[in-house]
This record gives structure tokens, C-alpha cells and sequence, in this order.
């Protein structure tokens, strides 16, 4: 027997989780029982903003059982499943391998962690992007560095809790098991990524950085051998592949194989960065003064002349971040640090695209999304010649007018005063344009000049899908191979991208032990 209860609580009363867990049971009428803390979320559509605790109370009888992490063992000896990419899709898939009873090899085209700091620091230095290492590639993915916002909820997904306890036993805070929407912070991630990867070889599992796939071997409707770094054959059984949504490579591969991929619908736009006291003002509706409650967010969601537009990956007090893959490209993207202590807010702020906006690309099959997405990354890098972003302010491009100067902006390689319209599309820049005059009116002082754009956003989602078989999971041709999470367009984030890469392992498995 057990009896939900929720618990109001102001910023200024105490948060201590253990005084609230005895409230709980007193309110229930369990008395002697156990609680356990299910969700904490924050209302402020007030101005006099309150967290809402959400526990399950169980009776003195009752044996309570709390999830957990993956159950490891010695894998040295079993049979191996190789995974292409070590980010949150290989990560997970990795542990998942290990505990039904297999040894990951996993083959990423990026440095580790440590390495692969010393090469972002290069490149906010030199503006030099390393092809091979960068935000999108290397250990832990392009999730490392976009400070772990852990957000689906949903557990027709997956193990959600098994996820987020895995996290907290490599070194995350234990409230993203409870936070309503939990967050790890880049300055934290990279320390228990190290962890995972330590654990998994510890365990037997083998991982190999700077081992780019370049090539594969079939057989039939099989891949037989993986081509790495040019040279490399390995021989392979079962393959997944989890390699995000920015290797490019991988999906010209495929295409030159005449392994079926197909163009998928995204989203471009831009980064919105405001001073985070602003975002706290209109989100609180008063001044955020008090220290318990915490920077604020947003989630902004039009729809405009039958598009969508919105915002994700809401960084409060975060920084804007150079994301391209390759030179010659903008691409901009955002983080938070733990604390979330930065002075701006920023986001992506996009517009769904689709065959529609594709068409000059259509010679390219497809590959035609990939080079409408190439081509504004270009468009972005030509107005400057280098790393320098083009940058707007926001009211300044409502009105149609240049930006004869720019506020600060977190935006480490620089801005520069650009028209916005010139890096995106009409049909875009247009849409964006109408959604800031509309939440103009929705949130006093959002639309401002303190505030800018910065361009372009365009890595929002895989602009190629792999396909594969609803029940297998395997690819629809190949039956070996295994298209895995945002790279093959099957997630959008870390903890669906790690879902992902569970459930692909848990469908090799079942056909195996079949």
C-alpha cells in the first residue's frame, strides 16, 4: 500500500529533503512508513513562486524497492558487439552489452576527454576547428559538452531511472533523479563520462579513440568487415551504430555503398542570447533575489504561417559555443555550467524545415537535407571569413535595421554586426521574425535590444534518417547493423540518445538468444 503526497514549499522555507519526507508520511496517515522523493518542480507562474515536492509514501510492511544501475560483470570472454561512436548512445548501449551478456568494442573517430578539452581550447584560442575533435566529436559525444540537460520523463522510452541512477553512481548530483527537469553541467560531465568509460573497462569492454570508420565490407545482408581509419579491417558480427547526428561522413559512406538512407525534416535558426537577470524578471515577474531559487528557463513554442517555432536547448547562465564540425562552417551552440551562474540565457530559436525548403538541393537524393544544412553553416562563415558569428539584436532585426553596435555576448570566437536575413533562408528568417513579435507580447521586455541573435543553429537534429525494422531494430537491409539515436534519427538529447542505445542492445539480444 503506498499513498501519493505533494508538499508546497516557498524558496525561503527550509529544503532539507529528510524534514519533508516526515511531513509526507505525517500527511499520508502511514505512520511508521518509508517516502521516497519522486519529483521536485518549480511554479512561478506567480509572483510568489513554490517548488512542488511529489513523494510516494509506503506502508511500515511494505519492502520498497529503489531502481539501480547496470549489474556489470567480467565481459573479457563474451561474444562481442561492435558500436561506432562513444557518445550517450555508445555509452549506454556499452553497459547494456555488458550486463545481457556481451563485450562492447567501441570505435570512436574523436580523442578522450582530457585531450579533447586541450583541442576546444585550441580552438577558441586559433578559431581553428580539428575535423576530428571538436564539440560534436570525440568522448562522450556532442553531449558532453551541452552541459547534460537530462529532459525526457517518458518511460515508454526506456528505463528512464536506470539511466539517471547510472549517471549518479559515476559522479552526478543524486537530485537528477528527482529534479523535474534535471541537469548535469558541463564543467561536470567530462570527470563522469571518464568514470563510465573506466567502468566499462574494467569490465572486459574495449574502446578505441581516434579510430575513425572510413569503409565497410558486405556480404549479402550483412556488413562483414568495418574499414577503420582507411586501413583497419575488423571483422564484425553485430554493428551499432551510434554516431550522432553531425558525421556527415557516415551518411556520404552509406549513400556511396547504396546503403538506404533518407533526407529528413529538421530545424535552423539561430541562438538567442539575453541577460539572464532579464529572463529572471520576466519568468518570476520579480526581482530574483532570493538565492533558492535558480536561474530561470524557457521553453517557446509558435506556430507561424504553418511552422513550427521554438526554442530548445535553453541554457541558463550559460555560453554560446562554436560547434562546427569542419572549417569553413558556423554552427553555433549553447551550454551551462553546474551552477548555472553565467550572466546570459541563450537558446536555440528554430524553424522546422522540410522537402520543401530542399528543393535546389534535390540532385543530392538523399543527402539533400545535409546540404541545405551545409550550405547556410557556409553562408554563416562567408559573411566573416572565420569563427566570428554574425549577430543581430533583436529589435534591430524586427525592424529591418543593421546593428551599428553589439551588447557583450558569451560567445567566446566573437560576434559581428550582420544582417541575420543573410545566413538564413526567407522562408526561416521570416518565421523568426514573427514569433519574437508575438512572444513580444506575451513576455514584457523579451523583446529588447539588450538581446541578440546569433547565427546559425543548424545542428537542432540529424538531417538524415537511417532507417530501420520496427521490431528488430536492424536496418532494412542490412541485417547486422543497428542505426542508433540522434545520428540515424531515432533521438534528440542525451538521456533518448542513451534510451536509444539500451534498446538496440536489448533487440541484439533477443535475437540472439532466440
Amino acid at each position: 500500500m503506498s499513498e501519493k503526497i505533494e508538499i508546497r514549499v516557498y524558496p525561503n522555507d527550509s529544503q532539507d529533503i529528510e524534514e519533508l519526507k516526515a511531513e509526507a508520511i505525517q500527511h499520508s496517515g502511514l505512520q511508521n512508513g518509508s517516502a521516497i522523493l519522486l519529483r521536485r518542480s518549480l511554479d512561478a507562474r506567480s509572483r510568489n513562486p513554490f517548488y512542488i515536492y511529489r513523494f510516494e509514501v509506503f506502508s511500515s510492511a511494505e519492502i520498497v524497492e529503489t531502481d539501480l544501475g547496470f549489474k556489470l560483470k567480467n565481459a573479457t570472454n563474451f561474444p562481442e558487439i561492435h558500436i561506432v561512436g562513444f557518445g550517450p548512445a555508445g555509452i549506454f548501449a556499452a553497459f547494456q552489452c555488458i550486463e545481457l551478456g556481451f563485450k562492447p568494442v567501441i570505435f570512436e573517430r574523436g580523442k578522450n576527454v582530457k585531450e579533447r578539452r586541450r583541442d576546444l581550447a585550441e580552438l577558441n584560442r586559433s578559431h581553428q576547428v580539428n575535423p576530428e575533435s571538436n564539440y560534436c566529436y570525440g568522448e562522450g559525444g556532442a553531449g558532453t559538452y551541452s552541459d547534460g540537460k537530462l529532459y525526457t520523463r517518458s518511460d515508454k522510452r526506456g528505463p528512464v531511472q536506470k539511466v539517471l541512477q547510472t549517471f549518479v553512481e559515476y559522479g552526478a548530483a543524486e537530485n537528477i533523479i528527482w529534479e523535474a527537469h534535471p541537469h548535469i553541467g558541463t564543467n561536470k560531465l567530462p570527470a563522469i563520462i571518464e568514470n563510465m568509460r573506466n567502468a566499462i573497462i574494467q569490465c572486459g569492454g574495449e574502446i578505441h579513440f581516434e579510430k575513425k570508420v572510413t569503409g565497410l565490407t558486405k556480404d549479402g545482408e550483412k556488413i562483414q568487415h568495418l574499414i577503420v581509419n582507411d586501413s583497419e579491417k575488423i571483422k564484425v558480427n553485430e554493428v551499432v551504430l551510434a554516431t550522432g547526428h553531425s558525421a556527415r561522413d557516415i551518411f556520404k559512406l552509406f549513400h556511396r555503398e547504396n546503403i538506404l538512407i533518407e533526407a529528413k525534416p529538421f530545424a535552423i535558426g539561430v541562438r538567442m542570447e539575453h541577460p539572464q537577470e532579464l529572463i529572471d524578471k520576466i519568468q518570476y515577474k520579480c526581482e530574483r533575489t532570493d538565492s533558492f531559487l535558480p536561474p530561470s528557463s524557457y521553453a517557446l513554442v509558435e506556430q507561424i504561417q504553418g511552422r513550427g517555432v521554438f526554442s530548445f536547448c535553453m541554457c541558463p547562465g550559460g555560453i554560446i559555443a562554436p560547434a562546427a564540425t569542419a572549417a569553413g562552417e558556423i554552427v553555433v551552440n549553447g551550454w551551462s555550467p553546474s551552477k548555472r551562474n553565467g550572466k546570459f540565457a541563450n537558446s536555440g530559436f528554430v524553424v522546422a524545415v522540410d522537402d520543401k525548403d530542399f528543393v535546389k538541393f534535390d540532385k543530392y537524393g538523399p543527402l539533400k537535407a545535409m546540404k541545405y544544412q551545409s550550405f547556410w553553416e557556409q553562408k554563416a562563415f562567408e559573411t566573416n571569413k572565420d569563427l566570428t558569428a554574425p549577430a543581430q539584436r533583436i529589435e534591430d532585426f524586427i525592424q529591418n535595421k543593421f546593428s551599428n553596435n553589439l551588447p557583450e555576448c558569451s560567445y567566446i570566437p566573437g560576434i559581428k554586426s550582420r544582417e541575420i536575413d543573410e545566413v538564413l533562408s526567407f522562408e526561416v528568417g521570416e518565421r523568426i521574425r514573427q514569433a519574437l513579435v508575438v512572444l513580444g507580447k506575451k513576455l514584457h521586455g523579451f523583446r529588447t535590444n539588450e538581446a541578440i541573435l546569433v547565427g546559425v543553429e543548424s545542428r537542432s537534429s540529424s538531417p538524415v534518417k537511417i532507417p530501420r525494422d520496427k521490431v528488430t531494430l536492424s536496418h532494412t537491409q542490412l541485417s547486422n547493423l543497428y542505426p542508433c539515436a540522434e545520428g540515424s534519427g531515432y533521438a534528440g538529447g542525451i538521456m533518448s540518445a542513451a534510451l536509444d542505445g539500451i534498446k538496440v542492445v536489448t533487440a541484439i539480444h533477443d535475437k540472439v538468444k532466440k
